[in-house]
């Protein structure tokens, strides 16, 4: 038997020996062999099997559950409260984004009535606290993750339109103790089939509060009525986590940074001096007590003992690469925001003017993109539930604007971004303007303004001054050269660090 199955494999031997020379390949390799790639991010080793030990592939409902965003607001509401820069960075961008808050310019046909309705909600705006609102809305999504507001009638408001909007913070929309996420409700809110809000379920007391209980009850408000306001970073994402969350831990560093340098500079203050000799063991020196301490008078001549010197302590600390660290962790901390590290800083002493402008553009272009989804996600539905609540009052709005199907075009305007060289932005308009590559609507936009009332401003301006018999400024003959863009970075005095 073992013969016969040493012969079998011979011959097989044999055969493969014969197609290898005859077609210059092993019969196992197939005719077109298949090219296999390998991403060196995909292998596991001994090297990154730590680093890579918390990835995992859970859903972004999943990922952020209740139990995940309750303590990454927990910690984030705490690093903002108690850090002076993640305080000072919050509310930067939230000024930023919201500013004073956003003007409304009406787009119909009807100039009269567009003219009421925006002088009419600007009232209303300010009777409510719209961009106080706004602005805490901004806050929350920076610490919270995302923010909750309720469309509802308040008597109190001093207007003829009683609508309000009532601020609620993320713990309060979650699902009851009894009941259950199921595929259409999960942590609060239901859904349709379409995967879009029908209802949340709100708390009537917050939880951590003196007066809630476990068995609290709450409200269930329909979809039209709340306003939920978050960054969706994943598809399916329902519910956000905080803009800060990246920077977390890099808080915890900044801060415990300085406190181990702040620690090791107050050590080294405690001791004035110490005592040490350079004689050997049992040598000529006189005996001293070890750790003997020696009470010191300001202005007094001391003798040491035999043999002995003295000391002072020298501070090591801060050491020279503090600022250094503080400074990329910072910038690092900022970056998850799209701030430029002079703005998170609150410090431009070393940027010059060219570096300065660059690094603010994608800063910029961020604040724009979140103005927009502000404007899509909050402000449209409020001017919309506005507009069909002033629909109702008798007589309060122009007959134009008195039907429900009414399109109400509008856009919004927000807080332009001052220049740091208003001269040279001036000259950059003109030029713009000259050469028909803008409009006056796009210039005063930039402003945050809106080109009708400010033309129609101007106009009255003139007109009065020419009633009293004042003339016009002549052009200022002063102003730097026309060819001088705002993109000019070889301006000697560019090159020089601004503060």
């Amino acid at each position: 038997m073992l013969k016969r199955l040493t012969g079998m494999i011979e011959h097989w031997r044999g055969d493969r020996v014969d197609c290898q020379n005859a077609e210059g390949r092993s019969p196992r390799q197939p005719r077109w062999p298949w090219l296999r790639g390998k991403y060196d991010a995909a292998n596991t080793t001994l090297d990154n099997y730590k680093h890579w030990s918390r990835a995992d592939g859970l859903s972004a409902t999943s990922a952020n559950s209740s139990e995940v965003r309750k303590t990454l607001r927990n910690r984030s509401r705490y690093e903002v409260a108690n850090n002076s820069y993640a305080r000072g960075i919050t509310l930067t961008l939230a000024n930023d984004v919201v500013g004073t808050g956003p003007r409304l310019q009406m787009l119909t046909a009807d100039d009269a009535a567009n003219r009421f309705v925006e002088a009419e909600f600007f009232a209303w705006c300010e009777a409510v606290g719209l961009a106080e609102k706004l602005r805490t809305m901004r806050l929350a999504r920076v610490a919270d993750g995302e923010s909750f507001a309720l469309l509802t009638d308040n008597e109190a408001i001093e207007s003829r339109v009683k609508l309000d909007l009532r601020l609620i913070e993320a713990d309060q929309v979650a699902s009851p103790t009894l009941l259950n996420d199921t595929r259409r409700y999960i942590d609060g809110i239901r859904f349709d089939a379409d995967g879009n809000p029908i209802s949340y379920d709100v708390l009537k007391d917050r939880p951590g509060g003196d007066f809630f209980l476990a068995n609290e009850s709450y409200d269930t408000v329909p979809a039209d009525s709340v306003l939920h306001y978050y960054r969706s970073d994943r598809p399916g994402q329902i519910r956000g986590i905080p803009d800060i969350t990246p920077a977390l831990p890099l808080f915890a560093q900044l801060r415990r940074f300085t406190l181990a340098v702040l620690s090791a500079a107050e050590t080294a203050a405690e001791f004035a001096g110490i005592l040490y000799t350079d004689a050997p063991a049992n040598g000529e020196a006189d005996s001293a007590e070890p750790f003997e301490s020696i009470e010191l008078e300001k202005r007094m001549l001391l003798t040491m003992p035999g043999g002995w010197k003295m000391s002072q302590m020298r501070s090591e600390q801060p050491s020279t690469t503090y600022a250094e660290f503080k400074k990329e962790i910072l910038n690092e901390i900022a970056r998850c925001l799209n701030m430029p590290f002079n703005v998170a800083a609150g410090n431009s002493s070393g940027y010059n003017y060219a570096s300065g402008r660059l690094d603010h553009q994608t800063y910029f272009k961020s604040i724009r993109v979140e103005q927009s989804q502000l404007a899509r996600v909050v402000l449209d539905r409020i001017l919309n539930a506005w507009l069909r609540e002033a629909i109702l009052i008798e007589g309060y709005l122009p007959s134009s604007l008195r039907t429900l199907d009414s399109t109400f075009e509008h856009q919004w305007f927000w807080d332009g971004q001052e220049h740091v060289d208003p001269a040279k932005e001036a000259n950059a308009q003109k030029i713009r303007l000259a050469s028909h590559t803008t409009t006056l609507a796009i210039e005063f936009a930039r402003q945050g303004r809106d080109w009708e009332t400010e033309l129609k401003q101007r106009a009255k301006e003139i007109a009065l001054m020419r009633e009293l018999g004042l003339s016009l400024d002549p052009e200022d003959e002063t102003t730097s050269d026309p060819d001088v863009t705002e993109d000019h970075a070889e301006d000697p005095e560019s090159q020089q660090p601004t503060a």
